[in-house]
Order: structure tokens, then sequence, then C-alpha cells
């Protein structure tokens, strides 16, 4: 963990430090420590992989392909773990294939142990508010840990801090705040380095409608009749039908998660199982839930409030090229979420990865690496970034796992499901073994 606060440390020629402690914040803290940088993570949270902690979905649909690519080129250590704590494989529901769970509940101390375990410095309950800058170059970060204030000097920093709330946003363009797993009243709302660095940020917008609203809620299990659970603890998941006066058709046309705005969404209560019953719709009000056969009990886990709304996202995406260096800052990259308008913790976990990877290679002054457009990796970082370069793009919202990204897939022949042709893919592209 941190060392203590009055800890003198020694000058470092090779320091990534990185903000915000979610799926991208980790992949990219393990690819620069594979490039040999000293890499401190900082976290505003008590816990890492922010909405990971109630995420669960892997590998359904074109995501598939995105993981086994990244495998393939010597990445994707957090793939094998989500694998490996996953609670039900190759699953089916309603428009997606061969998806995993892994289990939200025990997930976060066990990739907290890898990266310690891979010489990564992470300190939790530590908030940066500001940046300092020199020449077009961040020197350091500053902030609390606690109530302590720290200054972080680096050569490198990543922007992984997202883009969901803080609550005023929540409450601004959403329907209020949710008490979310961001948890922001308690250790205090997102801020974005890249904006504290003097970069003008983009927001997703979809006529007047403002950034887009986090796509799934959970239930406790228990709350739920038995019959619900066993089949969901068996399967992996439940469909419930919804009577037509309880259905809310516009719901899902907020979801950040667009891969789920279809009638099979709509029309149902569609749940899955990561630990908990997580529900496929942005919010579902409780007294509906209950009148379901077997939800008569039915109690939400997260968010609290998951009855009226939840939390904002996209709100204050960085301007970025291909390599995910953010553009106006020299020593500056961007990973998850704040890399644009990418839904997804496979999309968090890629972004990550290559920008962990990018900022010890700019450190070194070596060429930084940019995916080929002939891998599903490489196209969705390029084909997002120049869609967010229009007012229409904005409007969007992209994924390996469905909607309008990966109908791109499919027509460009990108998704595969074979590891071993996807192997041959990545050799083809002159990529293996890119990030061993």
């Amino acid at each position: 963990m941190a060392p203590p606060t009055n800890y003198i440390r020694k000058e470092s020629k090779m320091r990534v430090v990185i903000v915000g402690g979610g799926w991208a914040g980790c992949a990219a803290a393990i690819a620069a420590r594979k490039q040999g940088a000293e890499v401190i993570l900082l976290e505003r949270t008590d816990m890492l992989l922010g909405c990971g902690l109630v995420g669960g979905i892997m590998r359904n649909n074109g995501r598939h392909t995105a993981a086994e690519e990244m495998l393939a080129m010597s990445g994707g250590d957090l793939f094998r773990i989500t694998d490996r704590t996953s609670l039900h494989q190759n699953m089916d529901f309603p428009a997606h294939r061969h998806a995993s769970m892994y289990n939200s509940s025990i997930i976060e101390p066990v990739v907290k142990k890898f990266l310690l375990d891979k010489g990564v410095e992470i300190r939790l309950i530590t908030r940066i508010d500001d940046a300092e800058m020199k020449d077009g170059l961040i020197k350091a970060v500053t902030g609390k840990t606690k109530e302590e204030k720290v200054r972080i000097e680096g050569n490198a920093f990543i922007d992984t801090t997202g883009t969901a709330g803080p609550p005023a946003q929540c409450i601004k363009y959403g329907n209020g705040c949710a008490m979310c797993i961001l948890r922001c009243h308690s250790f205090g709302g997102r801020v974005s380095l890249a904006a504290k660095c003097g970069v003008t940020e983009m927001i997703g917008k979809k006529g007047d409608r403002i950034g887009a609203m986090s796509g799934a809620c959970e239930l406790h299990k228990e709350t739920l009749a038995r019959e619900i659970v066993d089949t969901l603890e068996k399967t992996g998941v439940v469909v419930i039908p919804i009577p037509v006066e309880l259905q809310s058709k516009g719901k899902l046309e907020i979801k950040a998660c667009q891969q789920y705005a279809l009638p099979e969404f709509s029309d149902n209560l569609v749940i899955l199982d990561n630990g908990h019953a997580k529900l496929m719709v942005p919010f579902f009000p409780l007294e509906a839930i209950r009148k379901l056969p077997g939800m008569e009990q039915a109690r939400y886990k997260d968010p609290y409030a998951g009855g009226q709304g939840n939390s904002i996202r996209y709100i204050g995406m960085a301007p970025r090229d291909d390599a995910l260096k953010v553009k106006g800052v020299e020593n500056l990259f961007c990973a998850g979420e704040k890399a644009g308008l990418l839904v997804g913790i496979t999309e968090a976990m890629v972004t990550g990865e290559l920008a962990g990877h990018n900022a010890a290679k700019w450190i070194k002054k070596e060429k930084l690496l940019v995916f080929p457009d002939t891998l599903a990796v490489g196209d969705a970082i390029s084909y997002v970034r120049t869609r967010m370069e229009t007012e229409e793009g904005l409007g969007y919202k992209y994924t390996f796992s469905g909607s309008v990204y990966f109908d791109r897939m499919l027509e460009k022949n990108l998704y595969l499901t074979d590891p071993e042709e996807i192997k041959k893919r990545i050799e083809k592209a002159g990529m293996k073994g890119v990030f061993a």
C-alpha cells in the first residue's frame, strides 16, 4: 500500500502516475510495470474497480474477440482474472452470446493483490484536485490522502478518472443522485485530471440529452423468490415478462449501454447473476418491481435509489490520438471512458493497457504503440476517435458487445470467436507479444 506520509521517495526517472483506480487504471498500471516503470495508482475511494464493483459481464459478442486479441499480444492479464472468477461462462441471454459473468463480490481483493504482487503502489482514499504544469508538461499532481495533503511527482500521467458524476451532474442531467457505487458523498466527486490541465473536454450529447445514464442496477438475491434465485445461479440468467402497464419504452434510450436498447429488454426484466441480481435497466420503480411474480420483497443493492435513477456518465471526455495521448499535454494519456464513448469493462481494460504501455514508452522516448485497424481493438479506438469529432457521433455509445460498433465489427469481418484464428490475425498484423 502507500508509504507513510513522511516518506521521502528517491528520485525516479521513469514514474507513471495513474489517477483513477477503475478497470482502466488497473490495466494501465500492469502495462506500465511490464515496461519497467515505477507505478503509483491513485484512487479517491477505499476500493479499486469503480463501476466494475457492480459490473460482471465479459466476453459477450465482440468483447470475446477483443479479449482474445489482447491475450494473443501477451497482454490481457485482467481478462485471465475475470475468467478465473467467473460464476458463469459461455452463457447466452437476449441478443448476446457466449458471455461470462465474474463474481463482483470477490473480484476487487483479487485484482488488488495482483497489482501489489506486480509492484504497483496503490494509494486509496487519495483524491487529486489539481495538477502542476510547466512548459506543457505535468510535473506533479496534488490533493489529499484522507486529511493529509499530498504532492506526487511523475514523468508521465494517465487520466482514468471516468466520466460519471459528481452528484451535481447527476442532479442537473439525470434524476438526481442515486447513491451509487461511486460514493461521491463519502469520498468526494470525480475530478478530471485532463480538465485540471486546461484541456477542453467533450460531452456526450444526443439532441437535448446530455450524457447517458448507467445501464444496470442490482438487487439483493436473498430478497427474490427461491425459484428465481435457483434458476439464476444455475443458468446465470432469468427473463421475467413485464406486463404492458408496467413497461417504460423510453427508459432504455437513456442508457449508456445502447446494446441493450432492444425490445427484449423493455418487454422483459432481464436479470443476470454476478453474485447479486443484476437488472439490465438503468432504473426501475421498486413498487413496479414488487408487482412481478417472485419479486414481491425485492430490494435494491446498488444504486440505493435505483427505483428513481442512476449515475450520469460521459460528461467530460478527453480529446486524444490513437496512442491515447491527450491532445495539448505532452505527458498525459487517458483510458476508459475518459478516452471516449467506449462502454464497458472490456473496453476499459483494452484502452487502459494501451495507455499504460505508451506512457512508459513516452518516458523512454520510444515510438508509441498504435493498434492497426485490422484488429478489433485498433479499429474501435480509431473509429470512436473519428466519430467523436462529429456532432452526430457524440450522440452514440460504442462497445464491442452490440449496437453500432458491433455492427461495424460484423461488416468488417472483425468478429471472430476461435482463439487460434485470432492468434493468426495478431501474427499477420505483427502484434504478437507486443505487451510481453
